[in-house]
């Protein structure tokens, strides 16, 4: 027998016993190679395949399957995470991912769909590019972020045109805390003197804000109509409109409290002592009796981002907005005066002022009942208002206010 390299094998003729065995055994011995050599190679093939199909994942020119998704779907992602953005990182992390997340979450799109809490940033990071990012969203149609830049403009960068306009774009879209803030400039004359004020305007403005539901238009037109301010007295429809206030405040807190868990038996316990210091206990979130007069201890209403802001600006500045200027003494307002003596003090004691009744009325119920102190006589300071006072408790407190 001759192999394939032309060796040659000895071939055993009949039956010659031993050497025909040893034959066999050895034939035997080359096809196991040969089957074994067959494994291997085949082995081979397949380990080659896998090695050549595994490049095709991707495509030609290297991008991978993100690449290939369309701008649509991206921009509609991009949109859901803006709606829902809990805070500005939330959001901000995604445009530094890459380049194309960054030039598709500027799209006008999912700029007009974000949510309030995308533009919650503090005072100490505002700078030109959070100037600018605003402006995109308020110039892409976002009403959250032309009531916040209008606010900041208005009473923090003083450029009162531009930031009022950005509000009436915003009330245009029936935003309500807009249309409350322009009832409030209304009121004040807000940046210009006591002769612009335009109280008719005010309770118009004021109204629509109450039928979208805003408390604190309810309580300023409820105020308005028990004191005949801008309108004719009904003493009776401007107490419906308080308890209607106080009202939709409980119900915010009940559905605030279900969403976090608390039990709501312990919003409705009433305690008379009131707390030692209740300026800690409205930053610390705890309870203060807004709604005492029904028996209940609620959380303070959380401020607007814009509320916050503007009252971290003025803190960072010392707490004066300028020159013979004050600030709004209820905490979560953060409105400023815009010239000397435009905001009205409590007539009892004189040591607070309040841009509006709304503010006034809640300040009352948070701290001012338990501080107030009554004085003989308190001094006026030069200011341009006459000496009209107006009821400025909830449900018939005794504090009241007055023009400076």
């Amino acid at each position: 027998m001759r192999t394939r390299r032309g060796f040659c094998y000895p071939r055993v003729v009949g039956g010659g016993g031993g050497g025909g065995g040893r034959g066999d055994m050895f034939l035997e011995k080359i096809e196991l190679i040969n089957k074994r050599k067959e494994l291997v190679a085949e082995a081979n093939i397949n380990s080659r395949k896998r090695i050549r199909t595994s490049p095709e994942i991707s495509t030609s020119d290297g991008s991978d399957f993100f690449d290939s998704l369309p701008d649509d779907l991206v921009i509609s992602i991009l949109t859901k995470l803006s709606s829902t953005a809990g805070c500005p990182s939330d959001f901000i992390n995604v445009l530094i991912t890459c380049k194309r997340l960054n030039g598709l979450g500027l799209h006008p799109m999912v700029l007009s769909k974000a949510s309030q809490k995308t533009f919650s940033v503090k005072a100490s990071n505002w700078s030109e590019s959070t100037h600018r990012f605003l402006k995109q969203c308020s110039d892409a149609g976002n009403v959250e972020a032309c009531y916040t830049l209008g606010m900041i403009r208005f009473y923090c960068l003083q450029n009162r045109g531009s930031g009022a306009s950005l509000m009436a774009k915003a009330a245009i879209s029936s935003h309500a805390p807009a249309l409350y803030s322009l009832a409030v400039i209304q009121f004040n004359g807000s940046g210009g003197s006591k002769n612009d004020k335009d109280l008719r305007a005010g309770v118009a403005l004021c109204a629509r804000a109450a039928f979208l539901g805003h408390i604190d238009a309810l309580r300023e037109l409820g105020h308005c109509l028990q004191d005949g301010y801008g309108i004719r007295q009904n003493i009776t429809e401007g107490r419906r409109f308080l308890v209607q206030a106080n009202a939709r405040e409980l119900a915010s807190v009940f559905s605030s409290a279900a969403v976090s868990g608390i039990p709501t038996r312990q919003l409705l316990t009433w305690s008379p002592l009131p707390h030692p210091h209740p300026q800690l206990r409205h930053l610390s979130g705890s309870g203060c009796p807004l709604l005492s007069d029904f028996g209940c201890n609620v959380p303070a209403p959380e401020a607007h981002p814009a509320s916050r802001f503007m009252a971290e600006w003025f803190a960072a500045r010392g707490g004066w907005p300028g020159n013979g200027l004050r600030l709004c003494s209820h905490v979560g307002c953060g409105r400023p005066e815009t010239r000397r003596h435009e905001f009205r003090r409590c007539s009892v004691c004189g040591a607070v002022n309040y841009c509006s009744r709304a503010c006034q009325a809640l300040d009352w119920k948070l701290r001012h009942k338990v501080e107030c102190a009554p004085v003989e006589r308190w001094l006026d300071e030069g200011g341009d208002g006459d000496a009209h006072d107006v009821d400025g408790a909830v449900d018939g407190g005794d504090d009241v206010m007055a023009d400076s």
